[in-house]
């Protein structure tokens, strides 16, 4: 559905997939309302919006469908403000509302949560039913800038701000650049640091609740920057999937783990590793191919590569995933649900996927003591996994207690601060070796135990 043209505007100003203004436009426009806003002494908002993961959708659902949805959202974001607002299409998947004579700075919010309610119902494209959120920035002449380019690039910021936080909607603050100055300067860092091989790769143990041992890690990557020192992947994963270096940062991570197993394996130890996937790589028809030919270069059983993917990713497009998981599953690798009870999918389908293993999230393993809520979702989820066939994992772990009632109630393995953080290659081979003694008197319950305990939080409450 196209906008029609407004205020009998010439086609050159107007975006030709959504007959929205265009960025040249809008920029006129703010130009305008700035100096009319200095003459009348008012203020004047700008609203940077973008959405949240369209990427996805135009890669998993085609570009067609993808103009489609920009279509169905322009005419909401018409409907959510007034006309006196002007509405732009800047390209791609941003857009912008100049908001004349503001006369509280709140007010730039009050537009961006209507904007974020139109959004609130599904759309429909090609009869399928997507959910879309987004990302808003506001900025404000004159507190934030005096000219259309400054208030842009500022409302910019506050977008970037908005949509790291995922909190919908942020102002404008001087704070702001410099996080923006620094997140610019590590995307062209990032493609150096793969290069130059500045990459490393730590390793949390899994230990095996039923015999104390550690059979399993979770590879995590850490990257050594030569001035900012060791960065954390919450830092610069996300930079990965916005840069599309994500595909060759997730092949380095996997060729690095299989020459660790191999190297473990010389030694006479036998673990599997867990890498993770993202929603970029689930949807690439190349990955199979590409760890395929990862594997020819190490003499390493598959199945000691286990691959950990979410919920949410799966859910992008089922289709697609369960015909790549298929593909890796011939070829031996193995596959676990990380984030399990977070991503809200149907049970019905992730009973089709060649899973072997779920790992229940630490927000509920982390309160499970202390909430009952918690600790009924936890004791479901290891039902649950034990009568579809699969092995169950606990993440977050960070007490003995916690680590002794998951053993109690028959949960397969644990991993968690209370056993160990991520660490060295060579500092994990003499960590293996400790375990059985350091965690067998701790999960014995286990094998004593004639019946289910009860409750700890009925215990603690005397419920």
């Amino acid at each position: 559905m196209y906008l029609q043209p407004q205020d009998g505007a010439i086609q050159s100003e107007r975006d030709p997939l959504t007959s929205l203004l265009n960025r040249q436009a809008l920029r006129h426009r703010l130009e305008r309302e700035i100096q009319s806003s200095q003459a009348y002494e008012r203020r004047v908002g700008l609203l940077v919006l973008d959405l949240d993961g369209f990427k996805e959708i135009n890669h998993t659902l085609g570009h067609q469908i993808g103009d489609d949805l920009l279509q169905q959202i322009a005419a909401r974001l018409s409907d959510a403000i007034a006309a006196s607002n002007p509405l732009a299409r800047l390209g791609g998947d941003e857009f912008a509302v100049i908001v004349p004579g503001v006369e509280d700075p709140q007010d730039g919010s009050r537009v961006a949560n209507k904007i974020l309610k139109s959004l609130d119902n599904s759309f429909e494209l090609n009869g399928l039913a997507v959910n879309v959120q987004a990302s808003i920035g506001i900025a404000l002449c004159p507190e934030h800038g005096t000219t259309a380019d400054s208030l842009m690039q500022r409302a910019d910021i506050a977008m970037y701000a908005a949509k790291k936080t995922k909190s919908g909607s942020a102002l404008y603050s001087p704070e702001l650049n410099h996080t923006s100055q620094r997140r610019l300067f590590l995307m062209g860092e990032l493609r150096r640091a793969l290069i130059q091989d500045q990459l490393f790769l730590l390793y949390q143990p899994k230990v095996d609740l039923r015999t104390g041992q550690t059979n399993g890690v979770e590879a995590l990557v850490r990257w050594e920057h030569p001035q900012l020192g060791v960065i954390r992947p919450n830092r610069f994963i996300a930079l990965a999937e916005k840069t599309g270096l994500i595909m060759p940062l997730t092949l380095w991570v996997i060729h690095a783990a299989l020459r660790q197993i191999e190297a473990w394996q010389k030694m006479g130890l036998n673990l599997t590793v867990a890498v993770n996937l993202s929603v970029w790589n689930l949807q690439s028809q190349e990955l199979p191919e590409q760890i395929e030919g990862l594997l020819k270069t190490c003499a390493v059983d598959p199945s000691r590569l286990q691959l950990e993917i979410t919920e949410s990713a799966i859910m992008v497009d089922p289709g697609r995933v369960l015909k790549n998981l298929q593909r890796m599953n011939d070829m031996g690798l193995k596959f676990s649900i990380d984030d399990f009870g977070t991503g809200y999918s149907s049970l019905a389908y992730l009973k089709k996927l060649p899973v072997s293993e779920i790992k229940i999230d630490k927000s509920f393993v982390l309160h499970m003591l202390a909430n009952n809520d918690d600790f009924v979702i936890v004791r479901s989820t290891i039902d649950l996994g034990h009568n579809l066939g699969l092995n169950v994992v606990a993440e977050g772990v960070e007490s003995q207690e916690v680590l002794h009632q998951l053993a109690a109630h028959g949960c397969d393995a644990a991993q968690g601060f209370f056993m160990s953080q991520a660490i060295r290659p060579a500092e994990l081979v003499r960590w293996v070796l400790d375990s059985p003694s350091r965690f067998g008197q701790i999960i014995g319950v286990n094998s004593a135990a004639g019946s289910d305990p009860p409750s700890p939080w009925h215990q603690a409450t005397g419920t």
